[in-house]
């Protein structure tokens, strides 16, 4: 579903990829890894966030090795690099090196914006990753999942899809994928249904997801439809409870770690870990406290202290996307 432009080739010296939708960002990511690693397997992969890239870190990394190693370089969130950091890249864009790939998401608004048209200018080949917000595109996204693997689907087929797991691209994929991989033949509503309306864990992460990204008005929407389907309310509040400590723990893991480090040291698969990176900014050792504490009172307020499971859970997500909302001021 990214679309890009300038050049096809993912061994290109420089990649852009730009938006926000961190499914298609990752697998921007992996294009290129892969490109790579098919040329040689031995490829050495750097996966960065701007805090670990400081002045001089990028100088090092692109340095000529005396084994002439292919290296990718990703560099997350390039938006918030630091200015002398952005001095260092726009000075690489003019001259980069042999055997190196360099791989930059930014967030593509204005925070940031000389880094990208000093990449675009030197001719960065550029993958777009438009936050997917409206159902149409969803939608869209879902039957290029279908057409990608080669296989038929109904369009109320994905219709349903979109509908019973809602706005997490990611969960939408895995969704295409375990179809395909388990029916035979075209897939209909009926086989949809079967598999997912209704499906509690799908629905509660979307919560949380949305409630953690300090996005209040989507996780108010998306626990008024998990309610409205029948996802009962302790599992909701597992999830917002899962989100928050997903973010503590990685938020007191050593910085720099690569994310497959991380990944065995916090028992999280390595695409949790890029997720959690993308929610964490902003987020502080007080205000994931808060955010336990809301959770802690709603999950009482569900379990019978409370007379209304359901408003216990919208102040308890107010509570968590308030607190990420401040944390980003």
């Amino acid at each position: 579903m990214a679309r890009k432009t300038t050049t096809d080739d993912p061994l290109a010296p420089v990649t852009l990829a730009v938006g926000q939708e961190e499914l298609l960002l990752d697998r921007a990511v992996q294009q290129v890894v892969a490109a790579a690693r098919a040329a040689d397997p031995d490829t050495d992969v750097r996966d960065l966030m701007p805090d670990a890239l400081q002045p001089g870190t990028l100088a090092e990394l692109t340095s000529p090795s005396l084994f002439a190693e292919r290296k990718v370089v990703v560099v997350r969130n390039a938006q918030d690099l630091s200015a002398d950091t952005i001095k260092d890249v726009k000075g690489y864009l003019g001259t980069p090196a042999e055997e190196i790939t360099l791989v930059l998401l930014h967030a593509g608004g204005a925070k940031g914006k000389g880094l990208l048209d000093a990449a675009r200018k030197a001719g960065a080949r550029e993958v777009a990753c438009p936050k997917m917000t409206k159902p149409a595109d969803r939608l869209a996204f879902v039957r290029s999942e279908f057409r990608a693997t080669g296989r038929s689907a109904t369009p109320e087929a994905c219709q349903a899809l979109v509908d019973a797991i809602g706005s997490d691209l990611r969960e939408l994929a895995s969704a295409v994928s375990q179809l395909v991989a388990d029916v035979e033949g075209t897939i209909d509503e009926a086989v949809v249904a079967r598999y997912y309306t209704g499906r509690a864990e799908a629905s509660s992460f979307t919560v949380a997801d949305r409630a953690v990204e300090g996005r209040a008005a989507e996780a108010l929407e998306a626990l008024r439809w998990a309610v409205s389907t029948g996802v009962p309310p302790v599992l909701i509040t597992s999830a917002l409870a899962q989100g928050v400590r997903s973010i503590g723990k990685l938020a007191s893991a050593p910085r720099g770690a690569r994310p497959g480090d991380l990944a065995r040291e916090l028992g999280m698969p390595p695409w949790k870990i890029d997720r959690v990176r993308q929610q964490m900014r902003g987020w502080s050792a007080d205000g994931v406290a808060i955010a336990l504490r809301a959770v802690a009172e709603a999950d009482a307020g569900v379990k019978g202290g409370g007379d209304d499971p359901e408003y216990a859970l919208e102040k308890a997500v107010v509570t968590i996307a308030r607190t990420a909302r401040a944390g980003r001021r």
